[in-house]
């Protein structure tokens, strides 16, 4: 088993595929006007419209309601990606080392959802992930 991507239901999918279009770098591939995705090397972010929600069960899922998952993605240099970021999403926290060794800073998505961007900083965090 693998995991295959993350979905993020959307009030407005064009907004968000755009926020992470910027985030990312990357450009969405839209697999049809209710549903994006962005693929990267570890996993594929899926953004999909409120509207596909009915395709599995009405009521399953909720745009704008997680406050329990928060989006991560590690990158190469923290700081190259905080100096260009930090003045165009919400900060949740500034730059900080999380005690199992990720250099990290955290923000919102424009409907929410937490997202980290990361880099292995100590020696221990960095030999886990295979960086130098």
């Amino acid at each position: 088993m693998k995991l295959a991507s993350v979905r993020i239901i959307a009030a407005d999918i064009k907004t968000m595929v755009a926020f992470y279009e910027m985030v990312t770098g990357q450009q969405a591939e839209w697999l049809a006007p209710v549903f994006a995705e962005i693929v990267t090397s570890g996993a594929t972010l899926a953004i999909g419209a409120a509207e596909t929600v009915s395709q599995w069960k009405e009521g399953s899922a909720e745009p704008g309601a997680n406050r329990t998952a928060c989006i991560e993605f590690q990158v190469e240099d923290i700081d190259k990606d905080f100096g260009r970021l930090k003045d165009k999403v919400a900060l949740i926290h500034d730059m900080m080392t999380m005690p199992w060794g990720n250099r990290t800073f955290q923000f919102r998505d424009p409907e929410g959802t937490a997202v980290s961007l990361y880099e292995p900083f100590t020696n221990e965090a960095k030999a886990r992930f295979g960086a130098r």
